[in-house]
């Protein structure tokens, strides 16, 4: 039985009959063999290492998308919602106001009567001033004028006439104002209106013919 020496490291097999040169030759060999085996396979695992956190960083990354865009979508539907909630509380006061002071047009004709006959005297005046007061600031406005042009759209005729002295369908009376509160109309002016005379455009055209043809 053959027993190894403590403290002296198998050499590599020399052939017989060489060299010293070749001996040394064999022994480097066998020393870079060994040194490159371990470093190949530390290669090997910090690669598959490296494409491990890429894919877990890709993961990371789509997820992140993802919730950011759920974000926004979120962020873009409260917006919305507040917007549209904010038109319909507008919408439901402009209702509100317009349904109050609907109940009070009877009281400001009454009003209105009352200073064309010389009626508006006293507490009453103060009362009544007060009241229109109010209904101004809330955006009450009252309109219709005797002399302007009848438009079916804010005007409602109760009396229709003919007069010679206008030349398209005039309002000549208002009977009772109409009011609006910004571009809503709560009441059309109820008015009387006038037509041209039957056959006066006729006669007028004539009239300038004959005073072109003179010249």
């Amino acid at each position: 039985m053959t027993e190894e020496t403590p403290g002296f490291e198998e050499k590599p097999d020399v052939p017989s009959g060489a060299t010293p040169d070749d001996a040394a030759e064999a022994v480097e060999t066998s020393a870079t063999e060994e040194s490159t085996a371990p470093a190949g396979d530390a290669s090997n695992d910090k690669s598959a290492g490296t494409v491990g956190l890429t894919a877990q960083l890709d993961q990371v990354r789509t997820a992140l998308d993802e919730r950011t865009a759920d974000l926004q979508r979120l962020q873009a539907e409260y917006q919305n919602y507040r917007r549209r909630v904010e038109r319909d509380r507008v919408t439901v006061k402009e209702i509100a106001v317009a349904s109050l002071l609907s109940e009070l047009l009877p009281v400001l004709d009454d009003v209105g009567r009352a200073r064309d006959h010389g009626e508006l005297v006293g507490g009453f005046k103060s009362v009544a001033e007060s009241l229109e007061t109010v209904v101004a600031k809330m955006g009450l406005q009252q309109f219709g004028k005797e002399g302007e042009p009848f438009d079916p759209t804010i005007h409602e005729a109760l009396m229709h006439s003919y007069a010679p002295d206008v030349t398209e369908t005039t309002c000549v009376a208002i009977l009772q104002p109409g009011y609006r509160i910004g571009e809503r109309t709560i009441r059309p002016a109820r008015v009387a209106v006038a037509e041209p005379q039957p056959g006066a455009q006729a006669k007028a055209e004539e009239s300038d013919d004959s005073e072109q043809d003179s010249e």
